[in-house]
C-alpha cells in the first residue's frame, strides 16, 4: 500500500526524489485516462515526442505497444530506438489551469509479449470504458498479435503544479 504524502510534506521533497511518487497529485496523474507522453531519441539522433496510453504498476510506468498485429500495418517505430538508446523522459499532465506536470526519467526495458500485453488490456479499460475496450481487445486478441511491453522504472521523478509548487519552487537535483 502506497502511503500518500500530505502537501507540507511534498513542499519539502526536491525535484528528482522518488518520494514525490506518493504525493496525491502523482498519484491522481498515475490513475487518470491522460496519456503520457515519451521523449526519446530516435534512430536519426533527433528527439521525438509521442503520446501513449500507460499503466502504473506501483514501480512501473508500463506503455505497451504493438509490434505485430493483424491491424496494424507496421509495428512502432519508436521500439528500434529504444532499445538502442532505452533512456527516455515522461510527462503525465493536465490541460487545467493551473496545470498539474508529473514528469519521469529513466531507462525503459522493452520485452516481446505473444497476444495481448495484460497491461494494455488494463489500460484500455481506463481508456475506453469496459463495455468498449471489451469489443475492442476481442478484436485483437487474435493469432498474430504481438506488443512490446515497454517499462520504465523512474530513476527521477518531478512534480509542478504552479500554484503550490511552480517551477523553482523545491531544490533541484
Amino acid at each position: 500500500m502506497t502511503t500518500i504524502l500530505t502537501a507540507d510534506e511534498v513542499a519539502a521533497i526536491p525535484q528528482g526524489d522518488l518520494r514525490l511518487l506518493q504525493s496525491e497529485q502523482a498519484q491522481a496523474l498515475l490513475a487518470a485516462a491522460i496519456p503520457a507522453r515519451v521523449a526519446y531519441v530516435a534512430g536519426d539522433g533527433l528527439p521525438r515526442i509521442v503520446p501513449t496510453w500507460f499503466r502504473w504498476t506501483g514501480d512501473e510506468l508500463v506503455m505497451p505497444t504493438f509490434v505485430s498485429a493483424p491491424h496494424v500495418p507496421r509495428g512502432a517505430r519508436r521500439l528500434t530506438a529504444l532499445r538502442a538508446r532505452p533512456d527516455v523522459a515522461v510527462s503525465i499532465d493536465t490541460n487545467d489551469t493551473p496545470p498539474v506536470v508529473l514528469s519521469l526519467r529513466g531507462r525503459v526495458t522493452v520485452d516481446e509479449v505473444a497476444g495481448v500485453d495484460p497491461d494494455y488490456a488494463d489500460s484500455v479499460r481506463r481508456y475506453m470504458g469496459e463495455e468498449m475496450a471489451a469489443g475492442y481487445l476481442e478484436m485483437i486478441d487474435v493469432p498474430g498479435t504481438v506488443m512490446a511491453r515497454i517499462a520504465l522504472r523512474p530513476t527521477w521523478v518531478g512534480m509542478l503544479d504552479f500554484a503550490s509548487r511552480p517551477p523553482g519552487s523545491a531544490p533541484a537535483s
